[in-house]
């Protein structure tokens, strides 16, 4: 149909077109060209009809052919469904079989029932004879007998379940030992460390004897102040080349080696100058210490301490325990503990902390009365340790409950590293203890302003202040003091208590 459109179209416009040129040519020409113009017209309609009719039959095909598969897509369908319908009444016949079958199972057992119940119902009656006949021969109540055997089973079923569990605890501890064992002898054989080498006293090296005399000045008194300025004695005897420090105190001992050392260096050994050098050394000794503390923390791989703690871990280089060096001893419950924590699975880094501040209540600077593992956890939860941490420090002689799985390892390690042969020596530390105490007695007294204990405990001097006691109350407090040691202390021999009361009148020309 289109077609036959654009054609009478085509004609249309030609016509047009035909008047157009009828306007502008002559009468016989616009007729020629009309005839052609119709002729044209007629020709194109006729091709344009000709080719409707042929799209029209093609489609009028195209749309048989679509109806035709439908038609066969829909047959396919049916079968389908006549299938299925088929399906379904084949298993509602059958399930409608076994329904029947079912309801046949279910009157014999329906009947079934009813018979064994008809059985229960007289087995019980038959029980219940059976019962009273056993009653009247046994003189006692079924309820009675039950109570008796229950008890008797519970009885024996209590006996064999604690001999099994007695089994099951023996066989644990045995493992348990045994690989406690492997674990502790895993981690000695990975750390090992020195001897006890601590003691009281440190000798000083000299290149002639002729420097004895200068240390020992106009009427010893060099040799008094170095003493007074120390807390340290100083032995000077025949022997060659060489001058004996005794103290019980390593600190002060290294304090008085390195001042006789730079005055010696120097020349310079008079009281002024003695007191100079003694207090730059005592300041170098305190950087030092804090260094030595921070050198240990990077040697092990602790990072976070406190500056009060590093401070702390320096100072025991120069404290020993029964003998053994603190600082080493630490370093080697650390790692002791790092191994033993990496063999159980737990927190190396959390262990080896603890392992190196578990002693840390030996080196305060005051020295409570505390048992030395509450001193050291109150110093690590002041300083912000974490709990794990401060609980094992605490715990590691058995002051406070263990509550994590660190605590038993530093407990172990420490006793591990106190307990090698030649680790520590017991004479050595409960001399030691007794000099500090003889110390701290002296220093309670008021206006006492320093003590020392020198030759191995036998003599105590006391520096006392003079603006508060008197030269009467010198003579007074020496007698007290030795009283009190006297009374209170247990000690070999005897004990000299000197009280020293100087003094000073200073005056600066300008």
């Amino acid at each position: 149909m289109l077609e036959i459109a654009y054609g009478l179209v085509g004609i249309v416009i030609g016509l047009v077109v035909g008047v157009f040129i009828l306007k502008n040519i002559t009468t016989k020409q616009s007729k020629l060209i009309i005839d052609t113009a119709e002729k044209e017209g007629e020709q194109i309609k006729k091709n344009k009809i000709f080719q409707a009719r042929e799209k029209f039959v093609q489609l009028k095909s195209e749309h048989e052919d679509s109806i035709n598969k439908r038609s066969q897509k829909m047959a396919q369908t049916e079968n389908k469904l006549k299938q299925k319908e088929n399906t379904l009444n084949q298993k509602v016949n059958d399930y409608t079989k076994k329904e029947k079958d079912v309801q046949r199972l279910q009157n014999k057992l329906s009947d079934k029932i009813a018979h064994n119940e008809r059985k229960e119902d007289e087995l019980e009656l038959q029980h219940r004879r059976q019962v009273e006949q056993l009653e009247a021969v046994a003189g006692i109540s079924a309820e009675d007998a039950k109570s008796q055997l229950i008890e008797n089973l519970k009885a024996e079923a209590k006996t064999e379940a604690m001999s099994y569990i007695q089994d099951t605890m023996e066989e644990a501890k045995m493992s348990a030992t045994n690989e406690a064992k492997k674990i502790i002898i895993k981690s000695i054989q990975r750390c090992s460390t020195e001897t006890a080498i601590e003691n009281a006293v440190s000798v000083f090296h000299i290149d002639s004897d002729e420097i004895k005399g200068r240390i020992i000045g106009r009427e010893g008194r060099n040799i008094r102040t170095i003493e007074s300025a120390t807390g340290v004695e100083v032995i000077v005897d025949d022997t060659p080349e060489a001058i004996i420090l005794s103290c019980f105190d390593p600190i002060r001992r290294e304090i008085a080696r390195l001042s006789l050392h730079q005055l010696v260096s120097d020349g310079r050994i008079h009281p002024a100058r003695i007191e100079e050098v003694v207090a730059k050394t005592r300041k170098h000794l305190n950087e030092e210490i804090a260094e030595v503390g921070k050198r240990t923390a990077i040697d092990l791989g602790i990072h976070g301490l406190h500056p009060e703690l590093i401070r702390m871990v320096g100072r025991m280089k120069y404290r020993s325990s029964y003998g053994q060096n603190l600082l080493q001893h630490s370093r080697e419950v650390a790692n002791l503990c790092a191994i033993m924590a990496a063999e159980l699975g737990l927190d190396v880094k959390a262990a080896k902390r603890a392992g190196l501040l578990h002693d840390i209540g030996k080196v305060p600077d005051d020295e409570p009365e505390l048992p030395h593992a509450i001193l050291g956890m109150n110093l690590a939860k002041k300083f912000k340790e974490k709990p794990d941490v401060v609980n094992a420090i605490g715990a590691h002689h058995d002051e406070v409950e263990m509550t994590t799985m660190i605590a038993p390892i530093i407990q172990v390690c420490d006793a591990i590293s106190g307990a090698r042969p030649g680790a520590r020596r017991e004479i050595v530390e409960s001399y030691i203890k007794r000099i500090k105490e003889l110390e701290e007695l002296a220093l309670a007294y008021p206006g006492v302003l320093k003590t020392y204990a020198i030759q191995a405990g036998r003599e105590l001097r006391v520096v006392v202040e003079s603006e508060k006691v008197s030269d009467k109350d010198s003579e007074k407090l020496a007698f007290d003091i030795s009283q009190k040691i006297q009374t209170e202390m247990t000690y070999p021999g005897q004990v000299k208590v000197t009280v020293i009361r100087e003094v000073r009148a200073i005056g600066i020309a300008r």
